[in-house]
């Protein structure tokens, strides 16, 4: 399974600005070629163009699985086509309307910002039709920065405590795994962008973070 190391636009935090299902992967639409073939490389998808809430850090706005996306905020019509090539697109109001950031999903389920409202967890579980549970990583209500989910496994902030990852392994259906990633940076969610296929991380992750991350999310070269 490929394994690639890489920056967007100069910086190693990829998951801010990638996000990446099973077959697709949402890039920003300044995207540069060498960037655009090494995420099709590593992860073997095809590419969706676009911005999100006219942004580009697509990677931090949206949370996704094989059957849907979630968004914070409202899309225009053209970047609601685009992000309908993942499925069931739905808008979740929330005070944490990041949801790249508070989102943390798989195809088997989906942990959210401990203050998410009930409604806000019934939106996200329409949306990706999985259960839902309000949680925390090391701590952090930002789960979807603090760990990264694939339906092969789960790599997560280095101090999640032990009742944290098992509340994680069990909602996901996957083991988890602790590791850093860019030298050292424990919010791997916003370093890192997988899927079950492969795994893409920032240029300055170490030899033993990439070993670390690879273990945790089942991907070898």
């Amino acid at each position: 399974m490929p394994v690639g190391r890489t920056l967007f636009g100069g910086s190693p935090y990829l998951g801010v600005y990638l996000r990446a299902a099973e077959s697709i992967a949402l890039v920003p639409p300044t995207t540069n070629g060498p960037t655009e073939r090494e995420v099709e490389r590593a992860l073997g998808v095809r590419l969706v163009r676009s911005t999100v809430a006219e942004s580009e850090v697509v990677g931090s706005l949206v949370a996704l699985n094989s059957r849907g996306v979630v968004v914070g905020d409202e899309v225009d019509p053209e970047e609601r086509r685009a992000l309908e090539a993942f499925g069931a697109v739905s808008v979740v109001r929330q005070r944490q309307n990041a949801m790249g950031n508070n989102v943390l999903a798989n195809d088997h389920g989906a942990l959210v910002h401990p203050e998410f409202t009930d409604a806000a967890i019934a939106a996200v579980a329409d949306a990706l039709g999985v259960p839902v549970h309000r949680g925390t990583l090391a701590g952090l209500g930002t789960v979807g920065m603090a760990g990264l989910a694939t339906n092969r496994g789960a790599v997560v902030h280095p101090k999640t405590t032990e009742r944290e990852a098992a509340a994680l392994e069990e909602l996901l259906g996957v083991p988890v795994h602790r590791s850093t990633a860019n030298f050292g940076v424990p919010i791997v969610g916003a370093c890192v962008v997988a899927n079950s296929r492969g795994l893409l991380m920032g240029r300055p992750t170490t030899a033993v973070e990439v070993a670390h991350l690879q273990e945790g999310l089942r991907i070898f070269d």
